[in-house]
């Protein structure tokens, strides 16, 4: 049997996730303001269901929620090109209808692991975006960069990472309403910290939670005049005619940690071997994806209806780091910063330094009051251990970089994870 007809014996029945149709503020409980409730889409389709081979049977089950943004590009690929069978895994990818229900179906062992915000367990288990439970666990990092922050078209003379252009335009509208994708998670922090740094009181905003696929409709019907959200909605957005990129989050920190292979509890102590295979699979497909000569085919992929949902010429450009930025702003290459799956092994390694710094954030930016125990949630949250045994079966090298300090590009800070009360007790500029 040849390698094709292998991929397709175990490939996933195809099917089709409804459109949501629920805007910001619609009392749907997916989309709440304060993300602390939320169920998974009853319309999700699971991905790699049995076809009843002797081969198929002998699979070991793994549910994945994802969420449609091009960064769930590794999961995908990893079903699509065969690397998660390969390694015995029969993998259902399950779409869910919004960050908390993922958050839900986690929790509640509806799936096993996900592609999730890398913060979401922060968020969780600081109270900020769920229970205060730490049975979120990060196994890996699936990616770096490609987000960005689009603003509504009107307000084009702002242009591109022009902070001081961004301040007189808050300052001179009256309170705008924002939207990102989940209390806590790397949107609402990208999203504060870039108002921050333009000097500007988040609290003074409107700042609502809405799922990635509806941020586009919320701007098109004038619910919201700016989001933080991840690829391709910008670029929807863009080529939709709306609004325009005024800020993509490689431009505030340089391969900065994004989504990450979020596992729940039992799981990772349950079924270690499965989640360890699921995890070099993804590490395989991530290198196959880091060769950009593979990124136009990845976007086809994604943009088929039980993925991500939108045109792949959408997908494409900001995939390849070609930026259309809208309004007439032109276009940004972001040729070698562009989002990263892999990056010779240092976009995986999940570090602790950077739950600190998202920990610190948390008590910067307003949502906590009180500094978090950053050791403990750290230690208790990112399983380092598990990712170097995987990294070593697979001849991936580790950084050596996990606590040292690193620099955010937005305002030339350089963050020190031995000393976050020092980045708490920065203030913005004036």
């Amino acid at each position: 049997m040849d390698r094709r007809r292998f991929i397709q014996l175990l490939a996933a029945t195809a099917g089709a996730t409804a459109t949501s149709t629920t805007l910001l503020g619609c009392g749907d409980s997916t989309t709440s303001a304060d993300g602390t409730s939320g169920s998974s889409d009853p319309t999700a389709i699971a991905s790699g269901e049995s076809s009843g081979s002797t081969d198929v049977a002998s699979l070991r089950t793994v549910k994945f929620g994802f969420i449609a943004l091009t960064d769930s590009a590794s999961l995908i690929m990893a079903k699509e090109l065969g690397y998660f069978a390969e390694r015995g895994i029969d993998a259902q990818l399950i779409k869910q209808a919004s960050w908390p229900a993922l958050r839900d179906a986690l929790q509640t062992g509806e799936i096993d692991a996900a592609h999730a915000l890398f913060t979401m367990p922060y968020a969780v288990a600081t109270g900020i975006g769920g229970n205060r439970a730490t049975d979120l666990k990060i196994a890996m990092i699936l990616n770096n960069n490609g987000q960005g922050i689009t603003l509504a078209k009107e307000f084009a003379a702002v242009g591109y990472g022009d902070l001081t252009k961004a301040k007189d335009l808050l300052a001179s509208t009256s309170a705008p309403e924002f939207a990102m994708t989940f209390p806590g998670g790397t949107h609402d922090l990208w999203l504060r910290y870039w108002l921050a740094a333009c000097g500007v009181d988040a609290a003074t905003l409107k700042i609502g939670a809405v799922p990635p696929p509806q941020m586009v409709q919320n701007m098109t019907v004038g619910n919201v005049k700016g989001f933080s959200v991840g690829e391709p909605w910008n670029a929807v957005a863009v080529a939709n005619d709306i609004g325009f990129t005024t800020l993509a989050t490689q431009d505030l920190w340089l391969d900065h940690p994004e989504k990450a292979l979020v596992v729940n509890e039992r799981f990772a102590s349950e079924q270690t071997a499965a989640l360890k295979d699921a995890m070099a699979a993804i590490l395989q497909a991530g290198k196959w994806l880091d060769d950009l000569t593979n990124r136009a085919e990845a976007a086809q992929t994604l943009a088929t209806e039980q993925y991500v949902n939108a045109p792949a010429a959408a997908i494409v450009g900001r995939l390849t780091g070609i930026y259309e930025l809208g309004a007439g702003l032109g276009e940004k290459d972001f040729a070698g910063e562009q989002m990263q799956f892999f990056r010779g092994g240092a976009a995986n390694f999940p570090r602790k330094a950077h739950g600190i710094w998202a920990l610190a954030q948390y008590q910067r930016l307003g949502l906590l009051t009180e500094p978090p125990d950053y050791t403990a949630l750290t230690d208790s949250i990112v399983l380092s251990d598990l990712y170097a045994e995987v990294a070593a079966a697979e001849g991936i090298s580790i950084p050596d970089d996990e606590m040292k300090p690193f620099e955010i590009r937005l305002d030339g800070i350089t963050f020190d994870p031995a000393d976050p009360a020092a980045e708490v007790a920065r203030t913005a500029p004036s």
